[in-house]
């Protein structure tokens, strides 16, 4: 099958926002971050909550896409493995190596942690249960951070092996082909439905808090876009009728935003049921035409072999291992030293692209043994691993760090 060049490009965009919007959660107004800046703007907050509505869906939903072409009939052993090898190694890779900046940051800033970075991490190593709120995950010793998204996938990834059976049966097949073949305002309107009905019944009881096993309001709707992904990957028809809709779909979801971002404006601390029902409509109607806008138009104009993509999607899995944590080092040092919003943010903004192109190019691209460890192949042509080598590379090290904190605690 032709390469979706379209998929790839969204890819790398959809990660680029990403990093613009950890940089915006140091200087939006009223919204928590392991940093923030002195120079925080509640105008920030509009454009934030336009992206924050839908930016995890689509990542998701891009991941799905891409664990379609991924999974070759046949070889679900070797698909399992090679997700176990390159999500696992670099999770375990990068909460031991990457993240500790973020909560030493955090901590130091709270207050609840003495300067002095080595002397953190030599504590921080022992998985000891540290002060309350000194950082995110304080409670278990060790935070994966921005870094959850690598666990939530290789999750998804085992439940959509395991739910292969059905999906190939023929109920599974006509299900997936009354999905793939909704037209018009069903396709529009549809999908959303089963992210309104989480949204009405699990989010109030499983509020968001990262640690996958108490996160069933998350997981529902993320794995539920992941599935939406897979089943419209290699769908010819519904890529057409995404094309065809792209600019309803983008009308649509700016007019539902335009509705949602008055609803849920200055609201006091009781709201009657029906408004807040109002507010989650909305939403998630919103997320669903956001969604579908942003694959028409992606379809439209992205789905070309362009020379920057190889290098640029090659770039994605090490710039989102490393971007947050340079974001939070970086503010760090800059914060006291009150430059101004414009100049902070551009330092910031530059230093964090600048770190991750140097870290990338210079050193993990050119490395043999640091390449897995941020999620990228071997250089050269590929070699055939048994899948469960490949597994064991992954598992093994993230199950000994899992154990050790569990001890531990």
């Amino acid at each position: 099958m032709q390469r979706r060049h379209d998929i790839d490009a969204l890819r790398v965009i959809a990660f680029a926002f990403l990093i613009l919007y950890h940089v915006g959660m140091l200087y939006v107004h009223d919204w928590g971050w392991h940093i923030k800046s002195s120079y925080q703007s509640e105008a920030l907050q509009l454009p934030m909550l336009f992206m924050n509505r839908w930016r995890m869906d689509l990542i998701f939903l891009i991941s799905g896409v891409a664990a379609a072409f991924l999974l070759k009939p046949g070889q679900t052993g070797r698909f399992l493995g090679l997700r176990s090898w390159r999500l696992l190694l670099p999770l375990t890779f990068g909460i031991l190596v990457i993240v500790p900046v973020q909560p030493y940051v955090q901590g130091v800033t709270n207050g609840a942690v003495a300067p002095g970075f080595w002397s953190f991490l030599a504590e921080y190593y022992t998985a000891r249960r540290w002060p309350e709120n000194a950082f995110d995950g304080w409670q278990h010793g060790y935070t994966w951070n921005h870094l959850w998204y690598l666990a939530y996938l290789w999750m998804y990834t085992l439940g959509l092996a395991a739910l292969l059976p059905l999906l190939r049966s023929r109920p599974g097949r006509r299900l997936a082909a009354a999905f793939t073949g909704l037209r018009g305002a069903a396709l529009l309107f549809l999908p959303a439905l089963p992210l309104l009905f989480y949204t009405l019944t699990l989010q109030h009881r499983f509020p968001d808090n990262g640690d996958f096993i108490h996160d069933w309001y998350r997981n529902a709707v993320y794995f539920t876009v992941f599935l939406y992904g897979y089943l419209i990957a290699r769908d010819a028809g519904f890529w057409a009728e995404a094309l065809r809709l792209r600019k309803t779909s983008l009308g649509a979801a700016l007019l539902l935003f335009l509705v949602y971002a008055v609803a849920r404006h200055d609201l006091p601390e009781e709201i009657p049921y029906w408004h807040e029902v109002l507010i989650m409509v909305l939403r998630n109607f919103y997320i669903w035409a956001m969604l579908l806008a942003i694959l028409g138009w992606a379809h439209a104009c992205l789905n070309r072999p362009f020379a920057w993509l190889p290098r640029a999607n090659e770039a994605v899995y090490p710039w989102y291992m490393l971007h947050q944590s340079l974001i939070v080092l970086i503010a760090y040092w800059l914060v006291p030293l009150r430059l101004g919003g414009f100049w902070e943010c551009l330092l910031v903004t530059g230093g964090t692209v600048l770190g991750c192109w140097l870290l990338h190019e210079g050193l993990i691209r050119r490395s043999n043994w640091l390449r897995p460890l941020f999620g990228l192949k071997p250089p050269g042509p590929p070699r055939e691993l048994p899948a469960l080598r490949m597994a064991a590379y992954g598992l093994l090290p993230f199950l000994a760090l899992v154990t050790f904190i569990i001890v531990q605690s």
